[in-house]
């Protein structure tokens, strides 16, 4: 029994049509078939509660799903039979109750209705799979496989109690040949807790002991350049080893100055670094800009621009990419320590700030983004693991430590000293009270006191 056999007016016909796009089975109710009205409200009833359970009770296994290339198609499929299904209703009631005697206007104004109502249906699906698409894409462009065997899921790390990443900022220019390693930090990560420090050394360390092997052979003194040119600093060790194969061999082009510097951290500071992630500074100022910006306090005026063109004045405010990336590379009228330390409180804002709806906004323009500024070695397979840590990093303070003057000598450093400090840095919390420790913690050491400051609050 149609509309037009039940002489159902315009405005009624809308109503159900309208009403039977939220609650799918009006329009059969209006024109007695119960049963497949009570078929239909009982499946939309289902799955509404199962789509209300998944959010509530599994959000942050969602977060881990949306890094799985997989995970997101299928639930891009299931997205596209639930619109399907949506809009086979919307037709169908609209089909009952087909106003009689509306004349063509009215029959154009139902029609055009029901197109519109499937039309909201459906573009949520088509974003959804979009950004399925562009999530894959994204996996699949920064991370590379599995390479170092299956990784379980019960157990991520290994058993490790701290992770450590050696996190790179690289600067390069038209006029200097090669990537240049301007910003040297190791993030240090409980994962039990995502107590998180911060380890920074300055980019102008002299004669770096190289890992044993080929590297070492060539520098048994430790790392002194690529020349007469070359001074020889801790920033140049990444392109040389890109520029000699024979100091990391078997390692393919643009995995060797990775590795290479992340075995010469990991030797100063006496840390095991799985993994690393490169990030151009250039690149960094996009990323910035594709998440609206970032809210962070200027301690004290920065002059920046190559010829002083701008200044950041001091003050909580949200920066753009650009006033970002001078806030983090900035170096007039202060030094390289100076700029470690704002780049600590960058490194914080950034990760205190990337919340989920804000990532999801603004996902396509990030993911492009991200794929020109930023490398790493974290393989797939590991990545729902990382999201769960990251989310434990968010809740707990970060600190920082930085191996600068006075604390020890770029020209001369004592190598036992900063392996010392950092093994002190990242002891479990000593006293009754064990748990992260949110204020500035001074430990001490055969130079005197060394405080772990909290990075930016």
């Amino acid at each position: 029994m149609t509309g037009r056999n039940r002489g159902f007016g315009l405005g009624l016909s809308l109503g159900l049509t309208v009403g039977s796009a939220l609650l799918w089975g009006t329009a059969h109710l209006a024109t007695h078939r119960h049963r497949t009205a009570f078929v239909l409200m009982s499946v939309q009833i289902l799955l509404i509660a199962g789509i209300l359970t998944v959010v509530t009770a599994f959000s942050t296994q969602l977060l881990s799903l949306a890094v799985q290339p997989g995970w997101m198609t299928g639930l891009a499929l299931i997205l596209a039979v639930i619109a399907t299904a949506w809009t086979t209703v919307i037709i169908w009631s609209y089909m009952l109750v087909r106003p009689a005697g509306a004349g063509v206007a009215g029959r154009a104004l139902t029609a055009g209705l029901t197109v519109a109502l499937c039309a909201l249906v459906l573009a949520p699906t088509a974003y959804a799979a979009r950004l399925a698409y562009v999530s894959r894409d994204l996996v699949h462009h920064l991370f590379a496989g599995n390479l170092g065997g299956p990784i379980v899921a019960e157990d991520p790390w290994s058993g490790a109690r701290r992770v450590n990443f050696l996190l790179v900022g690289a600067d390069s220019a038209p006029n200097r040949p090669g990537v240049r390693t301007d910003s040297v930090t190791v993030a240090s990560v409980d994962t039990a807790t995502g107590a998180t420090t911060l380890l920074g050394l300055p980019r102008n360390l002299e004669e770096v002991p190289m890992p044993p092997g080929p590297a070492r052979a060539r520098f048994p003194y430790g790392f002194t350049g690529d020349g007469v040119d070359s001074p020889g600093l801790l920033n140049e060790v990444f392109q040389y080893a890109e520029n000699h194969p024979e100091v990391v061999p078997g390692v393919p082009d643009r995995q060797r100055g990775p590795a290479l510097l992340k075995q010469t951290v990991g030797g100063v500071l006496g840390l095991p670094i799985r993994y690393y992630a490169m990030i151009d500074m250039h690149g960094f100022a996009e990323m910035i800009d594709a998440v609206g910006g970032v809210r962070i306090t200027v301690e004290e005026p920065i002059v920046y621009g190559k010829y002083r063109e701008g200044l950041l004045q001091a003050g909580t405010r949200r920066l753009s990419g650009e006033e970002a990336l001078w806030y983090g590379r900035s170096r007039t009228d202060s030094d390289d320590y100076v700029r470690m330390g704002r780049q600590k409180c960058l490194i914080n804002a950034v990760a205190r700030q990337a919340d989920p709806i804000t990532l999801l906004n603004s996902f396509e323009n990030l993911a492009t983004a991200t794929k020109r500024a930023i490398s790493t070695d974290v393989p797939q397979d590991l990545l729902p693991a990382l999201v769960e840590l990251a989310q434990k990093v968010r809740d707990k303070p970060i600190r920082s430590l930085n191996f600068v003057p006075p604390l020890i000598s770029t020209s001369n450093p004592d190598w036992r000293f900063i392996r010392h400090q950092t093994a002190e840095a990242l002891s479990p919390p000593r006293g009754p009270a064990n748990h992260a420790r949110s204020a500035p913690t001074t430990t001490t050491s055969p130079q005197g006191p060394v405080t772990l400051d909290k990075t930016c609050g």
